[in-house]
């Protein structure tokens, strides 16, 4: 027994390494989508002291209203990061997200050996458990949640929900305290669909130990319980002004069959992955096929009742339960998109189960196993698991960068709006407004009335000079989302060097009522009021933006400008504010005005390794690899164990090979 436990854990540790080897690649990759609003622009996570509030009130999850879902465990994971990352430095992001991947696969490992051995007892179950593990921990479509870092709320959900099944399975002792639940509240603080664990407990207590409804119902009572009392507690804390974003509740749950079929074939035929899909809600039963997605799950349930009556079936029924019960939180309630690619995080667990399943049925149907047929199977186990490797390693590439996200959308999904805009944004950066333009009048055919695209048409135009079409833009990004605060603050942007102050100052006081959580408004109304002298009036705005977030070096900067009595341009700031105001620019994109303040500090302080080294992640962004790669250089000539500018000079190094290669 010791020599197989051993044995057991020598396996599964060449697994995790494996895997963890396929995603070698992805640590370094960007932040993106959603990322934007909870993670980059979110100023609660830049301070430990806000984990109380992050508990307290849901408005820490996003700085926008209409997204502040209640998930806390998610936010206080991302304050933890970006305190020991010393800022947004996405490795260790991904890090955090990748150490609980692989947690939740050594407790599937667990959970599936239970499963397998109730149904067939035979030691050589191991072999099928690791291939199940490997095939998940391989699959592209898991790829899509491990390197999209505000979705590892589907990661810690599912988690819970693992983590609390396996307890229960395999802690007897957990029962009787309840503390199996205890992973599953913390799933449920961290994403809704956690609330399906009673519902995939009962199928459990069903097929492995009772055997009749009414007593696994019974067993289920207080999970079902926890799930209310947490769901409730959810509910509760978010926002009134929390919208999920569906436009008809009918036509996105008609659509929800067709859905799980479509997710269905992805785990068998991974080829049509991506970030952003455009794929529309139906209408009408018999519209682009919708009943073939009722006929597959009612296909799917039948398959459930009759594997349920066998017990050497009863791990394909478990599995498909778990696929059908996993989807069913997003396919319940209305989202903005029918179908994501994150969303099969939870349900492929149980796919991946009962498509081992016959493998081992098929391998052990004689005793002893012909060796011809060990030999087969393994080579294409083997070959399918290097397959998925691969397929990992190039979703991981695709996540790379937002160009390459966004191009692959646009080559995926053609008719997404938002993602040819989103591809448009990644020209603009690097300076190809007119190819910009070219993407967001392609996206305006798709999505007229997005009033993101309205502000980005207006940005482009204005970066080209066309001051009537730029203003006719703005003005109807805001009658599209008077609510939203982006929508004056780009327009106050745009305003205020065609030399419009006061109608910009309006604009950014009308943003910044409209979202006090949104700094980028506040620091350009602070440098507006700075520039026009209006010390009095940059005072309040800076103590008001302190108030709410007191560690703010840009907010901290202007109101030392405000209090002083010598003229602005005397104002001494030390080699340290300077670096402060430098990663204050950073994070919110002016990545110019962050060199800028960073080669301050070092007029300041020869020899300050974190402003070259702010320098160098500045000139990445902006894809100067060569600058970025001086810049990272000089910062080890003075720290040669600086690990971050390590990181970034190889990053430059690898896309300067990478751009030099294309060309």
């Amino acid at each position: 027994m010791h020599l197989q436990r051993q044995n057991t854990v020598v396996l599964l540790a060449v697994l995790l390494a494996a895997i963890s080897l396929s995603y070698s690649n992805h640590f370094q990759n960007s932040f993106h989508f959603d990322d934007s609003h909870t993670v980059q622009d979110n100023p609660y996570i830049r301070s430990m002291r806000n984990l109380p509030l992050i508990f307290a009130d849901a408005g820490t999850f996003s700085v926008l209203p209409a997204n502040r879902g209640y998930r806390p465990i998610v936010t206080s994971s991302l304050a933890i990061d970006y305190w020991l990352g010393s800022g947004l430095n996405p490795v260790y992001f991904h890090a955090s997200t990748f150490f609980w991947f692989l947690v939740q696969l050594v407790l599937m490992s667990a959970l599936f050996r239970k499963v397998c051995d109730i149904a067939r007892p035979d030691a050589r179950n191991e072999w099928i458990v690791f291939l199940a593990v490997g095939l998940y921990g391989l699959h592209p479509a898991i790829a899509e949640t491990v390197n999209y870092v505000i979705q590892r709320g589907d990661v810690y959900s599912t988690l819970g929900v693992i983590a609390g099944l396996a307890f229960y399975a395999l802690a007897p002792a957990s029962r009787r305290l309840w503390l199996y639940l205890l992973p599953v509240a913390a799933g449920i603080l961290s994403k809704p669909p956690a609330l399906i664990f009673p519902a995939i407990l009962f199928v459990y207590v069903w097929l492995f130990e009772e055997g009749k409804p009414l007593r696994a119902f019974q067993r289920c009572v207080p999970a079902l319980g926890v799930a209310i009392a947490f769901g409730y507690l959810v509910s509760a804390m978010t926002p009134p002004g929390y919208n999920p974003g569906a436009t008809s509740a009918y036509a996105y749950r008609l659509t929800q069959p067709l859905v799980a079929l479509r997710y269905f074939r992805n785990f068998f035929i991974p080829t049509h992955l991506s970030a952003d899909t455009d794929f529309a809600p139906i209408n009408r039963f018999l519209e682009r096929g919708a009943w073939l997605g009722f006929l597959f799950v009612v296909a799917l349930i039948v398959v459930v009742v009759l594997c349920s009556r066998r017990r050497e079936l009863r791990p394909i029924a478990f599995g498909l339960s778990w696929f059908l019960l996993g989807l069913l939180p997003t396919a319940m309630f209305p989202l903005a998109e029918v179908e994501n690619d994150h969303r099969m995080y939870l349900p492929f667990v149980g796919l991946v189960l009962a498509a081992c399943w016959p493998i081992a049925l098929w391998t052990h149907r004689t005793q002893p196993v012909p060796w011809p047929r060990i030999v087969a199977v393994t080579a294409l186990c083997v070959a399918v698991l290097c397959a998925s490797a691969w397929g990992v390693r190039q979703r991981n590439e695709v996540w790379r960068t937002e160009e390459s996200l966004w191009q692959d959308v646009t080559v995926k999904s053609p008719k997404n709006g938002r993602g040819l805009m989103n591809y448009g944004l990644t020209q603009m950066e690097k300076g190809e407004t007119a190819k910009a333009l070219e993407y967001f009048q392609r996206a305006a055919l798709y999505t007229p009335a997005y009033y993101a695209l309205e502000i980005n048409l207006g940005i482009a135009n204005g970066a080209l000079k066309q001051d009537a079409p730029a203003e006719q833009h703005f003005l109807r990004a805001i009658t599209l989302a008077p609510e939203q605060a982006d929508t004056h603050y780009f327009y106050a942007r745009w305003l205020q060097p065609i030399g419009r102050r006061p109608e910009a100052i309006e604009h950014l006081h009308r943003a910044i009522t409209a979202n006090p959580d949104y700094l980028p408004a506040q620091y350009l109304l602070m440098e507006t009021l700075e520039k026009q002298g209006e010390r009095a009036q940059l005072k309040a705005v800076a103590e008001s933006a302190l108030r709410r977030f007191p560690s703010d070096s840009t907010a901290a900067k202007y109101l030392l400008l405000a209090e002083s009595r010598e003229p602005t341009a005397r104002v001494l700031m030390t080699a340290e504010d300077y670096l402060k105001l430098s990663l204050s620019y950073h994070r919110i994109g002016k990545f110019q005005e962050a060199i800028a303040a960073a080669r301050e500090a070092l007029k300041l302080r020869a020899d300050y390794a974190e402003a070259y080294n702010n320098i160098a992640a500045a000139y990445e962004d902006l894809e100067m690899w060569d600058s970025a790669i001086e810049a990272a250089r000089q910062a080890l000539k003075i720290r040669p164990d600086f690990e971050l500018a390590q990181n970034n000079l190889l990053w430059a190094q690898q896309q300067k090979k990478k751009a030099e290669a294309g060309k």
